[in-house]
């Protein structure tokens, strides 16, 4: 009831001033994200559309394959590999990229009235609850200046033992746009607290609850057994963005009319400062030693008891100067150079098993040195990058980058995008080729780590990648394609023991989506289709063949009110999954179950009303009609059929 009264609330606030907002002219606000290192602009778009909205609260649907431990805001891993992003340097914090703001995902906005977008997801009861609140603020003091801030509560007990996930997200951010100056900055940080069980004992609570309860087939998720119960993972972090750009040029005149002239700042060149600091902490604790033995091969530093911190920061610095687009009718494109400084600090558990008695003979043998319990890497690069970010015809943008001093020497880092755009059955086409090529240095944790149940000192070669595709946009038709190949040497990647090695060969993948939507009249069709193919899925696991329908009507009520009422599907093949090292807060390949060939489906409605959007769904409406399968990982089942609703608020001024 309490939750009832709160939503009611929310909409009324939310839908009543919009109506009386209705006739107050504003100018268009938009959005845009940062491209490093230099501070580009990418267009982006404000979250205010009615399509699947629904889709923030439900875990599984981040991507239309996702590999996770089945809680909103616990790890995950996409199975999509073009979609899924490179190792970071931190490989801890990628498990929960999903939840987490970064430079790729931050936006910033120019909002003539201040906008506040707030948003409340709720579902399941008492035992399995699940919550999410989240506020994204934007105002601007004037046509120039613009402040906002976000954030973001996660609170779910899960559908399973000991699986309860919590996470506070929030940060500020600022630009100011000016003719001879520009900025743009954030300031983020995150706290997750994640529940690890392990996995539940035996997949057949899911698959066949009569044969392991004699008979009985109805079984309450929150009593199946599971391998962990005094686990837990905390991953925090913040990150410092400062972008800063000081433009020289002259003032160009135009006669307006008899009295009036215009003078408009014309840039020539500019001058960049980029500030980036990140800093993030990992802990995995565990209680209960007698479980940690059963589930563990190796405990190294504490029998007792496990509490690994894992800790890290860098900070980089990039000067850069650039010959800007524009400023001549012969300036076609802007170019650019620029040089990064990066420092990053390490810190560990401290390496005190003894290593002059003898091995025990339980243990896998460890490093025969001590791994350090700080380290300090200096990174040095220089870069170059051309642009043409104007213009209907042709559009690119190239960037060079090279290590040249510290551990990034050597390091080569080209990447680059190329679209065209013509006339097609009255509308605009798009075509786009990209591709990029890698030489780099595997990240330090993944060559020295040391831990309670891990320990590793590798001396990896550089990762070489080379990625090329293409894609197309035709809008008339509702189609989009995007056809890639990428070809990896040494690439590295954790065993079925989760640890870290590298293969020394070369691995191919091959990927083509295709995003089809059909329409006729009120009803609506939409598809994404995915086929990839991996050379040697002992490296590189991945489904061959995803898909994500839509099935839908959308129509409006007394004019008023938007609908969107249907059935949504995710569904990939059968392959041999990821499963999930909860010490490591990894994913790593195993060669003992396979998972897949199990639709997964939404049934919902969302409705829009005035700036207010809200639904009502159930999630996993198809448990028990489709098979009994439903695992994403290993022992990681996904979350049973539930009730959920939400709504969102816009409320501009």
């Amino acid at each position: 009831m309490k939750r009832i009264l709160i939503v009611i609330n929310i909409l009324v606030c939310g839908v009543l001033p919009s109506f009386a907002r209705d006739s107050v002219k504003v100018l268009t606000p938009y959005a845009w994200r940062v491209i490093p290192p230099l501070g580009l602009h990418e267009s982006s778009t404000i979250d205010t559309t009615l399509y699947n909205y629904y889709q923030q609260s439900v875990p599984s649907e981040v991507t239309p394959a996702y590999a996770t431990t089945g809680n909103l805001g616990a790890e995950g891993e996409t199975m999509l590999f073009f979609e899924r992003p490179e190792r970071s340097d931190f490989f801890f914090r990628d498990a929960i990229d999903a939840w987490i703001p970064s430079i790729a995902t931050m936006k910033f906005y120019n909002t003539p009235a201040p906008m506040t977008l707030l948003s409340y997801n709720t579902g399941g009861g008492k035992e399995n609850s699940q919550e999410r609140l989240k506020a994204t603020f934007s105002g601007n003091a004037n046509s120039r200046t613009q402040i906002g801030a976000l954030v973001d509560y996660i609170y779910s007990k899960g559908s399973y033992n000991y699986q309860a996930a919590k996470g506070l997200i929030w940060g500020f951010s600022g630009s100011y746009m000016g003719d001879r100056y520009e900025m743009q900055a954030y300031f983020n940080q995150y706290n997750l607290l994640n529940k690890e069980n392990g996995g539940i004992t035996d997949d057949r609570y899911i698959t066949d609850p009569a044969e392991i309860q004699g008979g009985s087939t109805s079984v309450d998720t929150k009593t199946i057994p599971t391998y962990l119960s005094a686990a837990h993972t905390r991953n925090k972090g913040k990150e410092l963005f400062i972008n800063n750009r000081y433009k020289v040029g002259y003032y160009q005149e135009e006669q307006v009319n008899d009295t009036t002239v215009k003078r408009t700042y014309i840039p020539v060149s500019s001058f960049i400062w980029t500030l980036n600091y990140k800093g993030a902490e990992h802990n995995f604790r565990n209680d209960a030693p007698g479980e940690a033995e059963q589930f563990w091969k190796n405990t190294y530093l504490n029998a007792s008891q496990t509490n690994d911190w894992t800790s890290y920061w860098s900070l980089s610095n990039t000067i850069g100067v650039s010959l800007l687009e524009g400023f001549h009718k012969y300036a076609k494109a802007g170019l650019a150079a620029y040089a990064t400084h990066e420092v990053r600090k390490y810190t560990q558990a401290t390496d005190t098993i003894d290593r002059v008695s003898p091995l025990p003979e339980s243990l896998t043998p460890y490093p025969v040195s001590k791994v350090p319990a700080n380290a300090t890497e200096n990174r040095f690069w220089v870069g170059a990058q051309l642009t043409k970010q104007r213009g209907t015809l042709l559009r690119y943008e190239a960037t060079a980058q090279f290590g040249v001093a510290g551990t990034a020497a050597g390091d080569v880092n080209v990447r680059g995008n190329l679209s065209t755009r013509f006339r097609l059955f009255g509308d605009s086409v798009t075509i786009t080729g990209y591709g990029h090529f890698k030489n780099e240095e595997a990240p330090y944790l993944m060559k020295h780590f040391v831990s309670n149940h891990f320990i590793w000192d590798n001396d990896f070669g550089k990762i070489r990648r080379f990625r090329i595709g293409g894609k197309i946009d035709i809008p008339h038709t509702n189609t989009f394609v995007n056809i890639g190949a990428e070809n990896l040497q040494n690439y590295v990647y954790f065993n079925d023991e989760s640890l870290p090695t590298q293969h020394g060969g070369s691995v191919q993948v091959f990927n083509a989506s295709l995003n089809q939507n059909f329409k006729l009249g009120i009803l609506h069709w939409n598809n994404k289709l995915t086929y990839q193919k991996s050379s040697d899925e002992s490296v590189i696991p991945i489904p061959d063949f995803s898909i994500y329908s839509n099935l839908y009507i959308l129509f409006k009520v007394a004019g008023v009110l938007d609908v969107q009422l249907g059935v949504d599907c995710d569904y990939y093949t059968k392959y041999k999954g990821v499963s999930y090292q909860p010490a490591l807060s990894c994913f790593y390949n195993q060669n003992e179950m396979e998972v897949g060939n199990y639709p997964f489906m939404n049934a919902y409605i969302n409705m829009k009303l005035g700036k207010t959007r809200f639904y009502i769904m159930f999630s996993h409406v198809n448990q028990g009609l489709t098979g009994d399968n439903y695992f994403s990982m290993p022992h990681y089942p996904l979350n049973p059929r539930r009730f959920q609703m939400g709504l969102s608020v816009d409320f501009s001024n």
